[in-house]
């Protein structure tokens, strides 16, 4: 049982009239597969996975694995306020197909760590996939897997396979891929941010990427040359991806459907409680300083 991350896009989920709008969604998975993507993780929070229910995230997931058909891997995101509910989706993920599990710390608590480490060991083993914990304190009231839970969920989780992180603190990053590693030398480091030249340089293999929504190439050839270690030849394109990503991160989903509107492929609306952005003229504006932003590909081809 084995999977390595490679570049995995976080697509974006389509709605109209606040359902969810399949026959747009059809077009941005074969979008994905075609500029770039190496695996799908879904739904992400850029995917508002917290605005799904779970009969929803059950079905999104049914559906993208049916209509991708095994041309690159599924990554089912499970993460969940509660324990069974999270194993729920865990166990409906291995059934539907995917191929490995992505869940982060549960949504609204603030459990000691030893429970953290229980509840991601339960998740592991009712999906029995390979298993990445996402660690991003600065969306979960800044609740972070520490090393030392991260050693402990290796001896007690076969399957756990890596951690995604997205908190831009390097000597965080640093010390988990020095114990990880000494633990178990496959585990595998991921990038949950596109900082990838200092996340590659620390020891990322991969990376979950949501701002491929909006820039596929800049992300691909970005991800292409930090992994051949060329980061001077990285270094504008970094400078670049860096712009996209705060904007998109202070403007949230809300910005992300709004980039991708403006580019001619529309998602619709977030769904309520988030609102649509509607100063799409500064957001492109600001876009533009991206240099390689023009270069990105308009509309579904």
């Amino acid at each position: 049982m084995t999977f390595k991350f490679g570049l995995a896009h976080a697509p974006l989920t389509p709605f109209e009239n606040g359902r969810i709008d399949y026959a747009a969604y059809a077009k941005i998975l074969d979008f994905h597969t075609r500029h770039g993507a190496e695996a799908l993780a879904l739904p992400m929070h850029a995917g508002e996975s917290v605005s799904l229910t779970a009969g929803e995230r059950q079905q999104l997931l049914d559906f993208a694995i049916q209509h991708v058909a095994g041309r690159i891997p599924i990554v089912a995101h499970v993460s969940e306020a509660g324990t069974e509910i999270a194993a729920s989706l865990a166990a409906h993920a291995k059934k539907a197909g995917a191929s490995a599990l992505i869940a982060t710390v549960p949504y609204y608590w603030t459990p000691p760590q030893h429970m953290l480490v229980e509840h991601f060991e339960a998740i592991g083993k009712a999906g029995a996939l390979p298993f990445f914990v996402l660690n991003t304190p600065g969306d979960m009231a800044g609740v972070e897997f520490p090393p030392k839970s991260i050693v402990e969920l290796i001896h007690k989780l076969p399957n756990f396979a890596g951690l995604i992180d997205t908190s831009l603190d390097w000597q965080y990053m640093i010390e988990v891929v020095t114990v990880a590693r000494a633990e178990r030398a496959d585990f595998q480091f991921v990038s949950g941010t596109e900082y990838m030249i200092s996340a590659s340089a620390v020891g990322a293999t991969g990376l979950v990427s949501s701002l491929s929504s909006v820039a596929p190439e800049l992300v691909r050839e970005l991800y292409d040359l930090c992994r051949a270690e060329r980061y001077a030849a990285a270094r504008p394109l970094q400078e670049d991806a860096a712009s996209l990503f705060r904007l998109m991160r202070d403007g949230g989903v809300s910005a992300l459907k709004a980039a991708a509107a403006l580019v001619n492929r529309p998602c619709g609306d977030p769904r309520p409680p988030l609102v649509a952005l509607h100063d799409k003229d500064g957001l492109y504006r600001s876009m533009s300083e991206a240099k390689t932003f023009n270069k990105e590909p308009r509309g579904w081809s």
